[in-house]
């Protein structure tokens, strides 16, 4: 199998440093040489997170795993729950928050806009929520909202945080304790750099003393903790290797750290984006709410979008993905997180659409949109 430049939301390219982990021998989950490895991962993640909590892990399962946790631990019947959307996945949120048999109020924004805090203020005011839910980078949209103001109004409330970093964190700044969130929660194969399959979150320190038995025995964060403490009393088979390779991903950004990491993801979406405007696709995203880590544009009008995102993969061997919801059909989403986050996944991701542009007669400038591409990550801080 040929590899693949991985440019679409997720998962995205790792280096070879976290590819070699994930082939180290296997240790049983209860091997002391393993739950050292795990410790150390912890602390890792509490740095990226800006968490001091001591519930701070990856969950076993992908971001959406850790988004159920999330709602598993926290909406429950009896609880109103708030939860402000402004994309594909404030609605999973959503239709996970109806699942649990709390009383959801769903507030969603227009696509490819962020949540307005006023809106957030009135609503907040009329449902007076137990539980506020925002996703900080909406991936099908691009879209960045501000969960200082979102954050400030749920302390104001009274109620608990639950913020979806998945797009965001290692690629911008997620400040836990600051926003004094109840859970905030990721996925693995973003900004972090390593392969799909771990939820990292954060548990606000005496929430899961103070919660009920969830209806999740999987995602009990009460008997998860029980692992990860003192007792390390089994609950389920760690996903060895994933966690290797995720502590592997945090190894390479302790060592790069948190600033250079966050300014090297704005400097290749800020290239990848001016490339991108020379060869005639533009971002459907207002500058103010770019996402440092997720670039949507509009393909080309007159031409089949799927048919030239399929040849891009075969031809070009470079992965980009379509829309999501209202944008399906009308809108390309294309990544630059962990390994993609650099100068040469971009020029090449850029070349190669100019290329499959050009192939179907398409008048582009290849040369000058990558010159300019390189000329902007340059000159971007």
């Amino acid at each position: 199998m040929s590899e693949v430049l991985l440019m679409g939301p997720g998962p995205s390219p790792v280096s070879h440093r976290v590819r070699s982990a994930m082939a180290r021998p296997l240790l049983g989950h209860l091997d002391p040489r393993f739950l050292a490895e795990l410790d150390g991962l912890q602390a890792d993640l509490r740095m990226v997170f800006e968490s001091s909590a001591a519930l701070t892990f990856p969950i076993s399962g992908t971001g959406s795993a850790a988004m159920e946790t999330a709602v598993v631990t926290l909406c429950r019947p009896g609880r109103r729950v708030l939860v402000l959307s402004c994309g594909v996945f404030g609605e999973r949120i959503a239709a996970m928050v109806r699942r649990s048999g709390a009383e959801l109020t769903l507030e969603s924004f227009p696509f490819g806009t962020p949540v307005d805090p006023d809106i957030a203020r009135r609503r907040m005011q009329e449902v007076a929520p137990h539980v506020v839910a925002v996703v900080q980078a909406e991936t099908s949209t691009g879209v960045r909202s501000d969960v200082d103001a979102i954050a400030a109004l749920a302390k104001e409330f009274g109620a608990d945080l639950i913020v979806d970093a998945v797009t965001s964190l290692g690629g911008m700044p997620v400040h836990a304790d600051t926003w004094d969130a109840a859970i905030v929660y990721s996925g693995s194969q973003k900004c972090l750099g390593a392969p799909p399959g771990l939820g990292p979150i954060t548990v606000r320190d005496g929430l899961v003393q103070n919660q009920d038995e969830t209806r999740s025995w999987y995602f009990d964060l009460g008997l998860i903790s029980q692992y990860l403490g003192s007792e390390r009393l089994y609950h389920h088979t760690a996903p060895i290797s994933m966690i290797f390779a995720l502590a592997e991903a945090m190894r390479d950004l302790r060592e790069e750290g948190l600033a250079a990491r966050f300014a090297r993801h704005r400097k290749a979406s800020a290239a990848l984006r001016a490339g991108l405007d020379v060869l005639g696709l533009h971002s459907r995203v207002a500058t103010a709410d770019l996402l440092p880590s997720l670039t949507v544009v509009a393909p080309p009008k007159g031409l089949d979008e799927t048919d030239l995102r399929r040849e891009l993969l075969l031809a070009e061997g470079v992965e980009i993905a379509g829309g999501l919801g209202p944008w399906r059909g009308t809108a390309w989403r294309i990544g630059t997180m962990g390994e993609g986050a650099r100068l040469q996944p971009v020029l090449r991701t850029v070349a190669s659409i100019g290329r499959v542009l050009a192939h179907h007669g398409r008048a582009v400038a290849i040369p000058q949109a990558g010159s300019q591409a390189a000329k902007t990550w340059a000159e971007t801080d």
